[in-house]
């Protein structure tokens, strides 16, 4: 059983969701608005939140980032139109994953399921040794930390997967439909902006770019790759 927040305005929405994850078993908190949502997950914290976009008042995108300034809990965005630039704006805000309109409990439950694995036991391969330094990046694999010039590194569960698949394999080229496959546990139909999205925000939180790669480079055409130093 997962606790589960949902932040939607919909009733009808809401209420649907509500009862279709109830059903599976979960427990969940549901929320009509980003205030509500905010002040909720502050008072109970869920495992996952499911977030929509389209919110009175605080869009989604804004609840969205109040909750990456403090906290790395697993993010789902719900939107309208898989093709919405939203859903480009929504993955670089920090969410993990989204879904979209209208959503079927059985598809938001996989969802659920497997941003939640990302992090969990068995995230990495068994035998390999858990603490590994590539020059001023740091990777416990036991710990799932990562520490960049001696500090911590927050990391959302999709950014940290992406960095201990990539990191696992130096100097492979991984391409985005295999790192969608293995990260994000998406069919061969599933969408690679949310492996740029991933890694403009893992970058970000590096100190990387780009332009400037240092750990996370581009292989144009193909994909991407991860370098020691």
């Amino acid at each position: 059983m997962s606790h589960v927040l949902l932040i939607e305005d919909d009733p009808a929405v809401r209420q649907a969701v509500a009862w279709g994850l109830g059903h599976r078993g979960h427990d969940v908190r549901a929320a009509a608005s980003g205030e509500e949502g905010l002040a909720a997950l502050r008072s109970h914290r869920p495992d996952v939140v499911v977030l929509d976009l389209m919110l009175p008042e605080m869009p989604g995108l804004e609840v969205c980032r109040r909750i990456r300034e403090h906290d790395q809990i697993p993010v789902i965005i719900v939107t309208a139109r898989g093709d919405d630039v939203d859903v480009v704006v929504g993955l670089e805000a920090g969410a993990d994953d989204y879904v979209v309109k209208p959503v079927r409990a059985s598809v938001l439950e996989a969802r659920m399921r497997a941003v939640l694995r990302r992090t969990g036991p068995g995230t990495e391969p068994k035998g390999r040794p858990p603490l590994h330094t590539y020059g001023d990046l740091t990777v416990d694999r036991a710990a799932l930390t990562v520490t960049h010039r001696g500090r911590p590194v927050p990391l959302a569960p999709s950014e940290l997967r992406l960095l201990l698949v990539l990191s696992q394999s130096p100097g492979q080229v991984f391409s985005r439909q295999q790192l969608l496959e293995i990260v994000w546990e998406h069919s061969y139909h599933g969408d690679i902006r949310l492996v740029d999205a991933c890694v403009k925000r893992l970058r970000g939180k590096l100190g990387e770019s780009a332009g400037s790669p240092g750990h996370i480079e581009t292989v144009r055409g193909f994909g991407y790759r991860f370098r020691t130093g």
